[in-house]
Parts: C-alpha cells; sequence; structure tokens
C-alpha cells in the first residue's frame, strides 16, 4: 500500500488502533473471568478451562508470518477486513457458546481474526502516513496495546460482577461491527493482483512449528519440562522449524525472506524486540505473585498497583515515536532497554515491607523504557524492508513479540519456580500461612525464599534488558530516520 497524505492517514491510523485494542483487550479480559466460566460449565479452573486462554494466543503465534506474507500477496486492506469480520462473528460465538469445547472451538476462530489482524496492523500504520512520520504513527499503535493490556482486568471484572461472562466475549461485537464499516469507507478490501505466488508449505511448517513451540513454553510449568508431553511437544516445534526453514531457502517467494535478516538494521530490531518482550512481559506474570502471596494484597488492589506501568508507557510511547521521526533509534532503543535493565534490577530491592511508593516509580520507570523503545524499534524494524515486504515484516513484528511473551513468562516462570519461589508463595497465601505471626521462623523463611526466587527471575529479565541494549547499538551509526522516495515506497537514508 502506497504511502497515505496525514490527513488520510490519521483516520486509518485510529481505525488499526481500535482494532489493536480490542484484539489486545481480549487476550488480557478473558483471564478474570475463567472462574465464572468454570462455574458455569461445572468444570475445574486449572483443566480444560485454561484452553480458553491459550487456544486464542496459540493460533495467532502460528498464523501470523502466514498472513503477513498473504497481504503481500492479496494486498492489506483484504486481510485486515477478513479479520475483523472472523474475530466479531468469534466473539458473538464466545459469547452464545452452549458448551466449554464450543467456548474453545469459537475462541479459536477469535485467534484467527486476531491473528489476521495482528499480522496487517503495522504495515497498515506504517503506509497510511508519510515515512517521516511513521515513529509517532507505531507510537499510537503501542499506545493502543498498551491501554488493552491494561484495561482487561477492569472491563472483565466489570462485566463479570455486572452483567454475565458472555459480555466479556459480547462487548466485542458492537466495536467490531462499527470497525468492519469504517474499514469499508477507509481502506475498501480490494484484492490486488500482484504477481506473486504463496507458500504453502512453508506456511503449514511454519505454523507448526509456531504453534506447538508456544504450546509447550505455555504449559512447560504447569506439566513439568522434563514430561513426555512437553519433550515431544517442543521436539515437533523444533523439527517444524527446522524443516521450516529449510523450505524457505529453497523457494522462489517465501513466506518470510530469510536473506531480511542480513539487512543489520532489521535483524538488530529484531533480535532486541524478542529481548525487550523476555524482559518486560514477565513482569505483569511475576508481580501479581508478589502482591497477592508474598503482600497479601487483593486482586483488586493487584490490578490498581498495576497501572504504572502501562499508563507510563502509554504517555511515553507517542512522544518516543515522533521523536525517533526526527533522530532515528539507533540510540533511543539501547537507551530505552537501559532504562528498562536499571528499573528492573531496582525491582530485586522490593521486599514483604516496601512501600507502595517505592513499587509505584519502580513500574513507572519500567514502563517509560519501554514506551520510549516499542515505536522507535518499530520504525526502524518496518523501515528496513522494502516496500514489497512490509506485511512480510509486520508478521516478523507480531511473531516475534508474542513469542518473546510466552518465552518470558517461560523463563520467568521456571528460574522462580526452582529456586523454591512458587512453593513458598503457595505456602504463604495458605490460611494458615496467612494466619501466621510475621515474626514466626517458618513464615520469615518463606518470605526470603519466595523472595530470592523472585529477585532472581527480575534479575534474568534485566539481564534480557541488557542483552536487547547491546543488540540496538549493533544497527549501527549510518541509520537515520526512513523518509519517502518515488512511487510511495519507503526506504532508510
Amino acid at each position: 500500500m502506497s504511502a497515505r497524505t496525514t490527513g488520510t492517514g490519521v483516520p486509518v491510523v485510529a481505525l488499526v488502533c481500535v482494532g489493536l485494542f480490542m484484539t489486545t483487550l481480549d487476550a488480557s479480559i478473558v483471564n478474570i473471568g475463567l472462574p465464572s466460566i468454570a462455574r458455569a460449565f461445572n468444570t475445574p479452573l486449572n483443566g480444560a478451562v485454561e484452553w480458553i486462554v491459550i487456544c486464542y494466543l496459540v493460533v495467532i503465534a502460528g498464523l501470523l508470518l502466514t498472513f503477513g506474507r498473504l497481504s503481500d500477496v492479496i494486498g492489506r486492506s483484504p486481510i485486515w477486513m477478513t479479520g475483523l469480520v472472523i474475530f466479531t462473528a468469534g466473539s458473538a460465538a464466545c459469547g452464545a457458546a452452549p458448551s466449554l469445547s464450543l467456548l474453545i472451538a469459537a475462541r479459536a476462530l477469535q485467534g484467527i481474526g486476531g491473528a489476521l489482524i495482528f499480522s496487517t496492523s503495522t504495515a497498515l500504520i506504517s503506509g497510511a502516513v508519510p515515512a517521516t512520520k511513521r515513529g509517532h504513527a507505531l507510537g499510537w499503535g503501542a499506545v493502543a496495546i498498551a491501554l488493552g493490556s491494561s484495561a482487561g482486568p477492569a472491563i472483565g471484572g466489570f462485566l463479570t460482577a455486572f452483567a454475565s461472562w458472555r459480555w466479556i466475549f459480547y462487548v466485542n461485537v458492537p466495536i467490531g461491527l462499527a470497525a468492519i464499516v469504517a474499514t469499508w469507507r477507509l481502506l475498501p478490501p480490494k484484492i490486488e493482483r500482484r504477481g506473486e505466488q504463496f507458500d504453502p508449505w512453508g506456511a503449514l511448517l511454519l505454523a507448526v512449528a509456531l504453534a506447538t513451540l508456544n504450546v509447550g513454553l505455555s504449559f512447560g510449568q504447569e506439566w513439568g519440562w522434563t514430561s513426555p508431553r512437553v519433550l515431544l511437544t517442543l521436539s515437533i516445534g523444533v523439527a517444524s522449524l527446522g524443516a521450516g526453514v529449510y523450505t524457505e531457502l529453497h523457494v522462489a517467494q517465501p513466506i518470510i525472506d530469510i536473506r531480511l535478516f542480513r539487512n543489520r538494521v532489521f535483524f538488530s530490531a529484531t533480535a532486541s524486540l524478542l529481548c525487550s518482550m523476555l524482559a518486560l512481559f514477565a513482569v505483569g506474570f511475576l508481580l501479581p505473585f508478589y502482591f497477592e502471596e508474598l503482600r497479601g494484597f487483593s486482586p483488586q488492589r493487584t490490578g490498581v498497583l498495576l497501572t504504572p506501568f502501562p499508563v507510563t508507557m502509554a504517555i511515553v510511547a507517542p512522544v518516543a515515536g515522533a521523536l525517533s521521526d526526527r533522530v532515528g533509534s539507533r540510540w533511543l532503543t539501547p537507551l530505552a532497554l537501559a532504562i528498562t535493565a536499571a528499573a528492573l534490577l531496582l525491582m530485586t530491592q522490593l521486599d514483604a515491607a516496601s512501600p507502595m511508593s517505592a513499587i509505584v516509580w519502580r513500574l513507572a520507570l519500567a514502563g517509560a523504557g519501554i514506551g520510549l523503545f516499542q515505536a522507535p524499534n518499530t520504525s526502524a524494524l518496518l523501515g528496513a524492508a522494502p516496500a514489497s515486504q512490509q506485511g512480510m515484516a509486520s508478521g516478523v513484528f507480531a511473531t516475534t513479540r508474542i513469542t518473546g511473551q510466552a518465552l518470558s513468562i517461560a523463563v520467568a516462570g521456571a528460574v522462580f519456580a526452582t529456586l523454591g519461589g512458587a512453593a513458598a508463595g503457595s505456602a504463604l497465601a495458605a490460611p494458615m500461612g496467612r494466619g501466621a505471626a510475621a515474626g514466626n521462623p517458618v513464615h520469615l523463611a518463606l518470605e526470603a525464599t519466595f523472595q530470592r526466587g523472585f529477585h532472581a527471575a527480575l534479575a534474568t529479565c534485566a539481564a534480557f534488558a541488557v542483552v536487547g541494549a547491546l543488540a540496538a547499538l549493533v544497527r549501527g551509526g549510518g541509520q537515520r530516520p526512513a523518509v519517502e522516495v518515488a512511487g510511495g515506497q519507503n526506504r532508510v537514508a
């Protein structure tokens, strides 16, 4: 899609932000309603009901690269519109599901829609504005993702308490319908004949690889990292990935062009993105254990205390994007990840008596770090890809992001559990543990064990941020903001 004027671009960016908010919200809103869903279908909370969350994310992870490439072949708007239609229909089906199995199937349908939306979103934003304003526009996309992630628990809790768990899904329907109408007006879905071919075998192998790897990473802690199920799942994923890479190297028009990674800027931006997700996604996983098990806070209070992270990120992201349009990403991205590493190391000082102010400013600092990183890095990644491969680059971005999230929880969870933090937290949260006197030697020992695991997991995350900062420096000193060239295509000056 050629670059548009700013006047046309603003409504398109706003439309894409709505889609990003809706699909990101759906990844976080469901968790709060799982107990109600489990009760409604008379099933254990730790059984098949978990697939309501996992299925959605696994389907998205498996299909992002395929749909990103497909958008290069037939155009962005048909993929985007199809995604909105399928996601909206899937949301209605989830809300009306009469059984748990049909709810999981409907969540898979939602995941297909989410993959179609996510795979084209960054390419649509990048193509909707002049290349000199790409970073600012992508900053607003980061805001939509941050708000969707942070608003999910609050909106889900409200709907579950005052209506029904079914409205967690029904709430998407009017938003989706409005987005479909807006897309029809702004981005009429016309299939473009670009003379390119689609690689079905590569798509199948990569989809199987990414889906099984994400399943293995998601259930590794619960099933046991050495259990036959995890080992088999991860083995299938690694074998499929190897076969997929081999296939991609031997076809003329692959799902993902491995040669893209020979571009220093593209490789650096992708590696930094993966490290940033490894560093920061685990924060939302670890801190609820700290608040609820070590400190004894309610889930509602925990939700409030977590908000400085996404709120600060949402404030900083568009400013950072606009700044990257002026100065590029060479120094912004390593600086951002250095701030992130510092914030994570400062979090290792938190203990059972830390004041709320100490927690809030550390979370705000971490949010500022990731907010400063996201838009400049994404702009660099997209700017390093040819105009004909923007969909592919968008798919790489989204796949790296969601895979990094799964890896983050797997690694942080493994460190936390291996050092005894998970077991200590469960003991502290148990009725007998919660009622024990604070000075009791057993209670103090449990607190110390929890803190050791918690601090080690955060320090591991900080190490990933440092690696990401070093990877960001690899892009070198010649990279400047993208500029437009004839024909509406973008290049890096």
